[in-house]
């Protein structure tokens, strides 16, 4: 039977910088192999008890992947869903709805901006410092309903699987 697990973290990327950390807040909470978080995370988490701190070594291809260079397109800038100013590293969401894909403008070349829809942290391998707060069975209707309380979510960099 999957656990539930809850845990705080903070997630740095191969040069030591924080990229994200949920002290202060919310603990993360999964059902393990539900696809809630990256599976090197998941997978890593598998054997931790409550109370273990544990430091975890994710490689990029078990958390978002290789940088696909199919994911880069170049768009006219009047083709864009955004108003005002432009500058590179800014990032918008290309339609209406939280599951459509975000998009960071890697380059804005005169009228043309360069569009890059791979995950920000795709081709990064991650660190996370995690501690556990809570690790139990879940119940069957926390796996017949893929997640404790329903799939929850957390912060873009935390490791969920976005």
């Amino acid at each position: 039977m999957p656990r539930v697990v809850s845990f705080h973290y903070t997630l740095r990327d191969p040069s030591g910088r924080v990229l994200d950390s949920s002290a202060g807040g919310q603990p993360v909470t999964y059902l393990e192999g539900a696809g809630m978080i990256i599976d090197g995370l998941d997978q890593r988490l598998r054997a931790a008890a409550t109370g273990a701190k544990e430091r975890v070594q994710v490689p990029f291809a078990e958390a978002y992947g290789a940088r696909d260079p199919e994911q880069m397109q170049r768009v006219r800038r009047t083709d864009l869903p955004v108003e005002g100013e432009l500058s590179i590293g800014d990032q918008f969401q290309t339609g209406p709805h939280r599951t459509d894909p975000v998009v960071t403008i890697a380059a804005i070349e005169g009228e043309e901006v360069l569009l890059d829809a791979n995950h920000p942290l795709a081709g990064v391998d991650l660190t996370f410092d995690v501690e556990v707060v809570t690790a139990r069975e879940a119940t069957p209707e926390e796996v017949a309903q893929g997640g404790p309380g329903g799939k929850e979510s957390c912060g873009e960099g935390c490791g969920c699987a976005h």
